[in-house]
C-alpha cells in the first residue's frame, strides 16, 4: 500500500464542512470585481501579489487581526453578478480538487452596502452553486455544494439570518452558523436565533473553541444545541494526562465524543490565528487517536492558500498517516453533513469508499 502523497490525495474523494466563501476568492476575481466596482483600497495589483498579501496578513497570530482581511473580499461581493461569479467559482475550485459534498458558508448580512436585501443577496449565492454544479456535472467532476448562511456572532441579525435558513432549505440552504470574535460574544447572545433553528428542525453549527476556550463549547452545546462544533480545538484543554489509562478525559470531552458531536477542524487556519504553534503540535492527532468525530476542513482558501487536498497532505507529513485513516476523516465527514441520510449513505458506499480502495490497493 502506497503512502498518500499531495498528488494521490488531490484524486481522492473529499468532504468539506468548513469553507468560508468570502474567505476562498481567486485573487485574480478580487482585482477584476474590484475593478468593476470601483474599490481601489486593495493592497496589490496583480494576482500573485494579492495572493501573498492575503496569506501573510492572515498569519497573524489572532482571529481578530485574521479577520481583519476580509474587509477586501467582502466590498468586491456587493452585487448579484460578483455573487454569482464568487460561488460559480467556489463550486469550480472545489470540483477540480476532486471534492464531491461541500457546505459553504457565508454572512448575507455583509453583502448589503449597494442596496441588495438579504433574500437577494442568498438567491446570487444559491444561483452561483447550482450552475457551478451543472457545470461540474458535465466536466465529469460531480459535486453536491450547499450553504450555510451564517449571522455575525457582534451584530444583531442572528434571527434574521436563522429565518433565512428556513425558508431557504429546500432550494439550497442547509444550515445556520454564528462567527466572527469569539471572546465577548458568547453564542448565548443568539438564543432566539437557535430556538427558531430549532423550533423548524433546522441544522446549525457554531464557531466554538477556537480562539475562546471550554466555556464557549460548553455554551455552544449546553444552551444552544449545537449539532456541529466549528473549529472545537480547545476542546484538548478538558484532557489530561492520567499516569494509570494515559489521557483522562473532562465531562465535557467525554460528552463531545460520546455523542459523536463532530469537530469541524481547520488545520492551517488554527496556526494562523495563534490557536495552535505549528501543525505538528495541533490537537488533530491526539483527538483522532481518541476516536472524537474529526474532519479536515479549509477554512478559508485564499487566506490560508490552501485546498482540502493540502490540509490533508499536511496532517499526513506531520503524523504519518494512511488512506485507511484519511477514509475515516472524509467518513466522518459525510456522516455529519447536513444532508439526508439515505444520499449521505449513498454517497459513503458508492464513491468515497470505492475509491479509496482502488487508491489504498
Amino acid at each position: 500500500m502506497s503512502a498518500p502523497t499531495l498528488e494521490t490525495i488531490r484524486i481522492a474523494p473529499k468532504v468539506l464542512l468548513h469553507d468560508h466563501l468570502d474567505g476562498g476568492l481567486r485573487p485574480q476575481t478580487v482585482l477584476e470585481l474590484a475593478d468593476a466596482v470601483g474599490y481601489s483600497d486593495l493592497p496589490a495589483d496583480t494576482g500573485p501579489a494579492l495572493g501573498d498579501w492575503f496569506r501573510v496578513a492572515a498569519h497573524s497570530g489572532s482571529l481578530e487581526r485574521y479577520l481583519e482581511p476580509f474587509a477586501h473580499t467582502v466590498a468586491v461581493m456587493q452585487t448579484p453578478e460578483a455573487l454569482h461569479r464568487v460561488a460559480f467559482e467556489a463550486v469550480e475550485d472545489l470540483a477540480a480538487d476532486s471534492v464531491v459534498y461541500a457546505e459553504v458558508r457565508f454572512a448575507p448580512e455583509l453583502h448589503l452596502e449597494r442596496g441588495l436585501s438579504l433574500e437577494q443577496v442568498v438567491e446570487a449565492v444559491l444561483a452561483g452553486f447550482a450552475d457551478g454544479q451543472r457545470a461540474a456535472a458535465s466536466a465529469g467532476t460531480p459535486i453536491v455544494v450547499r450553504c450555510l448562511v451564517t449571522a455575525m456572532r457582534h451584530a444583531a441579525r442572528s434571527l434574521d439570518i436563522a429565518e433565512l435558513a428556513i425558508a431557504y432549505r429546500d432550494r439550497g440552504v442547509c444550515g445556520f452558523d454564528i462567527a466572527g470574535a469569539e471572546a465577548g460574544y458568547p453564542p448565548t447572545r443568539h438564543l432566539d436565533a437557535f430556538e427558531h433553528m430549532r423550533e423548524f428542525n433546522g441544522h446549525f453549527t457554531i464557531h466554538a473553541g477556537e480562539a475562546f476556550g471550554l466555556p464557549s463549547i460548553h455554551e455552544a452545546l449546553a444552551f444552544c444545541g449545537a449539532d456541529r462544533l466549528g473549529h472545537g480545538v480547545r476542546i484538548v484543554d478538558d484532557i489530561t494526562d492520567d499516569p494509570a489509562s494515559g489521557r483522562r478525559l473532562g465531562r465535557l470531552a467525554a460528552l463531545v465524543r460520546d455523542n459523536r458531536v463532530p469537530l469541524e477542524m481547520c488545520p492551517s487556519s488554527n496556526v494562523q490565528t495563534g490557536a495552535v504553534a505549528s501543525i505538528a503540535e495541533h490537537p488533530f492527532d491526539l483527538l483522532a487517536r481518541l476516536r472524537f468525530r474529526v474532519t479536515v476542513n479549509t477554512d478559508n482558501r485564499l487566506m490560508s492558500d490552501t485546498t482540502l487536498s493540502q490540509e490533508m497532505a499536511r496532517l499526513v507529513e506531520a503524523f504519518g498517516y494512511g488512506w485507511t485513516d484519511l477514509q475515516r476523516f472524509t467518513i466522518n465527514a459525510m456522516k455529519s453533513a447536513f444532508y439526508p441520510f439515505d444520499q449521505r449513505l449513498a454517497l459513503i458506499d458508492d464513491v468515497i469508499k470505492p475509491r479509496y480502495a482502488v487508491l489504498a490497493g
